[in-house]
């Protein structure tokens, strides 16, 4: 079995080619059992832990299998908040064939997924992009948004502000203009995508601050009671999903405004299989305001391990 290193799976994984080839992936018929999500009670750390089991397989050739754990104090220990392990089988002989670090694999087709979805919703145009959140997924949305978008300047906002500025330390060598934001209402107003990546329980971005044209790109609170936008925000936007099996019930961000009425289901206009298989264009308007939420789907580890695989045993 091939063992990956994160270094090399880096390498392997350029943002262009995952992205295309997640795209595709949401075009093709794979199997994805509803993940298992069990959150469980950390009394060492603070607030409860989870763990997913996350499965996915293709038509004859792969099966694969995420195990993750999140712990949202892991900050505390001076580690990511996810940790865990993917393993590729052979479908056929049920063999398996290839290991790697979760998280690496995780941050990386995240934030492909994320900038799969830009592509059919921010504006073409699109030059600033804000990042709120400062963990260890934040460089890795910076860099897809930027493989597909013309970004020229990127903000960083977190509630401490050395770990803002050690983000974007560690995007040095890059040419865009960077800065930390102090205010987040204030550049909220001034961008035109906001990334969000966060396990904040209340909204950190409020729709009063919205302007005409923005996309908002959520990718953290993945628990029913944690939202990363308020209400307002919900109301003002085109609303998108990453699944429609996922993101309506596991995220706050939809979850809560669904139980109260602030929309409905049907608000949700398509998540990524009905992007990528053209059912839906995504924007319609330079004015909409788009919002995608994104919760994570084991169709997009597959095809990223698949991608990895494959690149290996060419080199």
């Amino acid at each position: 079995m091939i063992r990956l290193s994160n270094d090399q799976l880096l390498e392997l994984l350029d943002y262009p080619s995952l992205i295309s080839a997640l795209e595709q992936a949401f075009q093709a018929e794979i199997t994805v059992p509803m993940r298992h999500h069990h959150d469980y009670a950390n009394p060492t750390a603070g607030p409860d832990s989870t763990l997913l089991l996350m499965p996915a397989w293709d038509d004859g050739q792969f099966v694969g299998l995420k195990v993750v754990t999140i712990s949202p104090n892991n900050s505390i220990y001076q580690l990511p908040s996810i940790q865990g392990s993917y393993t590729l089988f052979d479908l056929p002989t049920g063999r398996s064939i290839l290991e790697m670090d979760a998280k690496v694999l995780t941050n990386l087709r995240t934030a492909a997924t994320s900038a799969l979805a830009s592509q059919f919703l921010s504006q073409e145009d699109s030059r600033h992009l804000l990042v709120i959140g400062t963990g260890s997924l934040a460089p890795y949305l910076i860099a897809a948004h930027g493989s597909i978008r013309p970004i020229e300047k990127v903000s960083v906002w977190g509630r401490d502000e050395q770990k803002a500025q050690g983000v974007l330390d560690a995007l040095d060598g890059n040419s865009y203009e960077l800065e930390v934001v102090k205010h987040l209402d204030e550049a909220i107003q001034e961008v035109d995508i906001v990334s969000a990546a966060t396990m904040s329980v209340d909204p950190l971005i409020y729709g009063r601050f919205l302007k005409p044209g923005q996309h908002l790109d959520l990718v953290g609170s993945y628990r029913s009671d944690m939202r990363e936008a308020d209400d307002e925000v919900i109301r003002l936007s085109t609303l998108f999903v990453d699944t429609l099996q996922g993101a309506p019930k596991e995220s706050g961000d939809l979850a809560i405004p669904l139980a109260t009425g602030v929309c409905q289901l049907e608000d949700i206009q398509a998540d990524l299989f009905g992007l990528c298989r053209g059912k839906h264009p995504g924007r319609t308007s330079k004015e909409e305001i788009t919002f995608f939420k994104s919760v994570g789907h084991a169709l997009e580890d597959l095809a990223a391990a698949k991608l990895a695989y494959e690149r290996h045993e060419q080199s």
